[in-house]
């Protein structure tokens, strides 16, 4: 937020406080940015926030009356589904497998609503989430993952990638820049 304009940040309550989450309050104070907290409110419920015309997104979790508190930053990141028509993209910031059985749990009477046609694959592709059973109720036609090259953590993990291909996603390399990607077919 100190290289861009940012006019509106959308954020979940906050488990714990920490020098970057004071670094974001007062850069947010500072440069008069609007913020709007999200939380999905009772069970099977969702938070809908609309952006134009035929385009908004769902907030499917964090719930707000269950706090996960293992690993409580992560599993309690907000996971939402952009809409536009029929294009939807379902983004699971960095949760884990506890946090995905949660979600499942909830929407287990209409697994549509968690049904992307891309998914942004959960935590970076690590081994912690993107379970399988998350992955079937999902169906993207397209998995996305977050992560820097040779990093430290060794992500995305071989068994996640195994269960994207699972689904008939496959790794296949962009163009200029020689990165792959997963897609799913």
């Amino acid at each position: 937020m100190e290289q861009l304009k940012v006019k509106h940040v959308i954020i979940s309550k906050q488990m714990e406080t920490n020098d970057n989450y004071e670094i974001f309050k007062e850069i947010v104070k500072n440069k008069k940015v609007s913020v709007v907290f999200v939380g999905v409110p009772e069970k099977y419920e969702m938070q809908k926030l609309e952006i134009e015309k035929n385009l908004y997104l769902d907030i499917l979790w964090p719930r707000n009356s269950k706090i996960i508190n293992d690993n409580i930053l992560n599993n309690n990141s907000i996971v939402c589904k952009l809409n536009y028509l029929r294009f939807s993209m379902l983004f699971t910031g960095d949760i884990e497998e506890i946090s995905e059985k949660e979600i499942l749990k909830e929407y287990e009477n209409n697994l549509d609503i968690i049904k992307s046609t891309i998914l942004k694959v959960a935590h970076h592709g690590s081994k912690t989430s993107s379970s399988q059973e998350f992955l079937n109720a999902v169906k993207p036609k397209i998995a996305l993952i977050g992560v820097g090259e040779n990093n430290k953590f060794g992500h995305p993990n071989k068994e996640v990638l195994e269960r994207l291909e699972k689904l008939r996603c496959k790794n296949i390399p962009n163009r200029p820049n020689g990165r792959n990607n997963n897609y799913c077919k």
